[in-house]
């Protein structure tokens, strides 16, 4: 037997451990050790319940090797014995385990055990687990000095479990601020309303990891409709009308707080037959507010834990995600309105230059044409009214190229038939033709078809390019280039007219409008001239 100065000092070892050892199933192992050590034990183990204390987080034993270890096979859950020790957390000391009424007994190829010394890990005065040791040398009782060695040392495990526990929960906190700093850049950069649903969903679910991540945002009426899903089930929940009558998400929103829902059966407020369907057990509800408006709902469900329920930290996480998600939403959604504007505005600009033309030009050939066919009813002579024919016919020859070149500009037939590089040439041919200007059109990279909005953008820019070189530029000569630069398209138009000063101040309505198409598809434009050094102007816009 050990003196009690030799237990003293092995006690005091422990505690320098304590504070030197970083790994805790490392110093939970070396307590295990040292109370088999002290008090004589063949084994000892020590039990760790997890945070919501359901079942074990961890489980520590000496005294069986690996073999036997394997033939055991699954290791203790708290029941028995071992969940007395929880339930009531007083030190335990029996002579024969097997008579205590409330031992379950040993699984089969368990080695057999007598004597038992069993005390409560606590955590502010809480049990967490237990330290327990069997089979005394000798086939001998534990002793009290054995107990009190064996709560010194437990009291050592409570210690290290819960600064574990809070090293544990800062350094998580520290890694989900990170995570939650980089989905709000993400966020911050996203503005298609689609796709950023997506994304949040998504990285919220990562950050309280959950099963499934859905986002209801209202529709006309007064249901909500889930915008977005991400994870197992998304497909059963996409698009699904929540009718406000029967369902948790509309509540929400109307009562505009955060709501945990630990079971659905406990909830007559959750649509059972939809949860069914995606076989969800529990819910956390966030509400999308931005002031006092409240613009949608986004729900986890189905913690990945053994419980399945989410933690207070969740919610103040989902909080604080949502609050900036909200934000962002409704960014997105002011973006769309004001590029709908600009295109709804961009159109009404084109359609009254159009009118104007057809007002002024068409309309006055159509006139000449009205008094052309007077003249061919008052001819005295058959050579006046051959001569008054041969007028009105061509008068209606040109005013019909007239209407031609405005159909084109309202939309080339071969831009939809044939794509982007031959709609451009054909627009140059009229260019030259109609101002005798030389227009030159080169492609590289660009021989399969683009996409529709970005063919489109592209030759209005080009269109709107040459407009400003008949108006502005005096030139004789216009270059056309089309290329292909890594995942965008661009087109270049450069004259060699007499230049501008391009600075904002001095922009015209032509830049400006360019400028805007190219922003609604996330392109850009770039203008470089000077007075007396012709005009250059690139267009850029991204493909997917």
């Amino acid at each position: 037997m050990r003196t009690e100065q030799e237990r003293l000092r092995a006690v005091v070892e422990a505690g320098i451990a304590l504070t030197s050892e970083l790994s805790l199933d490392t110093l939970l192992q070396r307590i295990v050790e040292t109370a088999s050590r002290l008090t004589g034990a063949r084994y000892a183990a020590l039990g760790v319940l997890d945070a919501g204390r359901v079942s074990l987080e961890r489980f520590v034993y000496t005294g069986i090797d690996d073999e036997m270890r394997a033939r055991i096979g699954d290791l203790p859950r708290g029941r028995g014995i071992l969940g007395a020790l929880i339930e009531d957390a007083k030190p335990l000391r029996l002579h024969a385990i097997a008579d205590d009424p409330r031992s379950v007994g040993f699984p089969e190829h368990h080695p057999p055990m007598q004597t038992f010394l069993g005390v409560p890990v606590t955590i502010r005065g809480i049990a967490y687990g237990n330290l327990y040791l069997t089979e005394k040398e000798g086939g001998e009782d534990f002793t009290d000095e054995d107990e009190d060695v064996a709560l010194l040392l437990a009291a050592q495990a409570g210690t290290a479990i819960e600064n574990a526990r809070l090293y544990e929960s800062a350094t998580r906190w520290s890694r989900q601020l990170e995570t939650l700093n980089e989905i709000i850049a993400a966020m911050a950069s996203e503005v298609e309303l689609p796709r950023l649903l997506n994304l949040v969903a998504a990285r919220l679910r990562e950050v309280v990891n959950a099963r499934l991540v859905t986002i209801a945002l209202p529709t006309e009426g007064s249901d909500l409709r889930v915008e977005a899903a991400d994870g197992e089930g998304a497909a059963v929940l996409l698009g699904a009308r929540l009718g406000h009558d029967s369902s948790k998400h509309a509540r929400v929103l109307e009562r505009g707080r955060t709501e945990r829902v630990d079971s659905f059966l406990d909830d007559p407020e959750v649509d059972q037959t939809l949860t069914r369907q995606a076989g969800l057990r529990s819910g956390l509800y966030v509400p999308l507010t931005i002031g006092e408006r409240r613009i949608g709902v986004v729900a986890a469900h189905d913690k990945l834990t053994t419980d399945g329920r989410f933690t207070d930290a969740d919610v103040r996480l989902s909080e604080i995600f949502a609050a900036r998600a909200a934000v962002a939403v409704d960014l997105s959604r002011r973006v769309a309105q004001d590029a709908l504007e600009r295109a709804i505005a961009a159109q009404e600009t084109e359609r009254r230059r159009l009118a104007l033309e057809l007002h002024d030009e068409t309309g006055q050939e159509l006139t000449s044409i009205l008094l052309g066919l007077r003249g061919v009813e008052e001819a005295k002579t058959d050579e006046e009214r051959a001569s008054a024919i041969a007028e009105v016919r061509a008068l209606a020859v040109q005013t019909l190229q007239n209407v031609r070149r405005l159909a084109v500009e309202l939309r080339p037939k071969a831009l939809d038939d044939f794509g982007l590089v031959p709609a451009l040439e054909r627009l140059a041919e009229s260019f030259g033709e109609r101002t005798g200007m030389k227009v030159e059109v080169e492609s590289a990279g660009l021989d399969a078809r683009l996409p529709e909005s970005v063919e489109t953008t592209l030759y209005r820019v080009v269109q709107e390019a040459l407009t400003n070189v008949v108006k502005h530029a005096q030139a004789g000569h216009v270059s056309i280039v089309l290329a292909r630069r890594g995942s965008a398209a661009t087109a270049i138009v450069e004259d060699d007219g007499r230049g501008f000063d391009p600075t904002p101040e001095n922009g015209g309505i032509g830049l400006a409008g360019m400028r805007e198409r190219l922003a609604l598809i996330g392109g850009r434009l770039e203008v470089e001239s000077g007075p007396g050094a012709g005009t250059t102007i690139v267009a850029e816009a991204p493909l997917p």
